[in-house]
């Protein structure tokens, strides 16, 4: 992979390329990417973790929940997952679905878009037991649908490019080779994208001396596709992320592209291009305020951990419990726990909420918690 991206970045007259070009080769390349090469990428064999391998806590909550927005909405029972990972969260899911609502499940159409044949590989055999899922490698061969889109851990993943102010000017941060010729190393070049200056003016961006940016382009690109195919419904986004007022932190003032390899964060995501995962933090503010302009309205924007106690988390945990530490119950009673603690995995997550035609529903998301209310961030 290093010696193809080499070789791109001699093909060019200017001799770089952008963070966005660099990504998407080191992570999508059709043979060497690191998504779509065989090989483990999620749990102990892999690189990073999920919320989906503590257990099935997350997707039999989803399950629930989605089993009550269809009735409530009066939507299609139709569920489309961006990026499946292996299928388990997909198989929890449904499995929900079959048993909080028998009569709903045999309805309900289940998509996941995926682009990596393994992965994919890993889907069919995770949800051969079930009826009405299929598979498809873009968004665009869903055609136009009714019903829920949602990604958990989607859009951190897409290529991105980065910018920084530098004595008063801004600079787009290029991928180069360095002076020996052996390695990749950055090249700031004045900033000229009109796409980055529009996206900078359009969300009212200003960054301070030295401050870095990735800017979502792709991502925008892809939420036009979504924009394009959700006639009605909700869209739930899980990552992490910040928000623009976030963004100006001076802890987040670097940026935040970061390298994955055998659990071990890669502060320098020009090493070992093709062999770990890539990710960024993703623009929330920006996220919303691209839909709000296509007919969204962003109902919730969420901890992860908030989310998770409006869907009656804690419910599972009464409804498990056990006091033999070694059970599967307490294993998932301790799954939970790690969901809701506080600097736990949740801490540093976020769910949007975003509607498409719902405008007289939006009363329906959630069943008011104990004190009658419904927290927001």
């Amino acid at each position: 992979m290093l010696h193809l991206i080499k070789e791109k970045i001699r093909r060019q007259e200017i001799q770089f390329i952008t963070y966005s070009d660099y990504m998407k080769m080191a992570l999508y390349d059709p043979h060497f990417g690191y998504y779509m090469k065989d090989g483990e990428k999620i749990g102990k064999q892999g690189d990073f973790y999920t919320s989906v391998n503590l257990s099935d806590v997350l997707g039999t909550l989803l399950g629930k929940w989605f089993c009550k927005l269809f009735h409530t909405s009066g939507l299609t029972p139709v569920i489309c997952e961006l990026g499946g990972g292996t299928g388990k969260l997909a198989r929890h899911i449904l499995e929900s679905i079959k048993q909080t609502d028998p009569e709903l499940y045999s309805k309900t159409v289940y998509y996941i878009v995926e682009t990596s044949p393994f992965h994919q590989k890993l889907q069919q055999d995770c949800l051969s037991s079930f009826e009405h899922v299929q598979i498809v490698s873009t968004i665009e061969e869903l055609g136009q649908i009714e019903g829920i889109v949602f990604s958990n851990e989607f859009f951190d993943a897409f290529p991105v490019h980065v910018i920084e102010m530098y004595r008063g000017r801004l600079f787009e941060v290029m991928v180069s080779c360095n002076s020996s010729g052996n390695d990749l190393a950055e090249h700031l070049v004045p900033l000229e994208n009109s796409e980055i200056i529009s996206y900078l003016e359009n969300e009212k961006l200003v960054l301070q001396e030295k401050q870095r940016l990735e800017i979502p382009l792709p991502m925008l690109e892809y939420l036009e596709k979504i924009a394009g195919i959700l006639t009605k419904g909700l869209m739930v986004t899980m990552d992490y992320g910040y928000t623009h007022d976030e963004w100006e932190l001076p802890q987040h003032r670097r940026g935040s592209l970061r390298g994955y390899y055998k659990h071990e964060m890669i502060e320098d995501v020009l090493e070992k291009p093709g062999e770990m995962d890539i990710t960024s933090h993703i623009h929330f503010s920006a996220l919303s305020s691209y839909l709000k302009s296509r007919g969204f309205i962003q109902e919730y924007l969420l901890r992860q951990d908030e989310f998770l106690l409006q869907l009656g988390i804690l419910k599972e945990l009464e409804e498990h419990y056990d006091p033999n530490p070694f059970t599967e119950k307490s294993k998932r009673n301790r799954a939970i726990r790690d969901l809701l603690i506080p600097g736990g995995i949740s801490s540093f997550f976020r769910v949007d909420l975003q509607l498409k035609g719902l405008e007289d529903k939006r009363n329906v998301l959630f069943t008011e918690n104990e004190n009658g209310k419904t927290h927001e961030t």
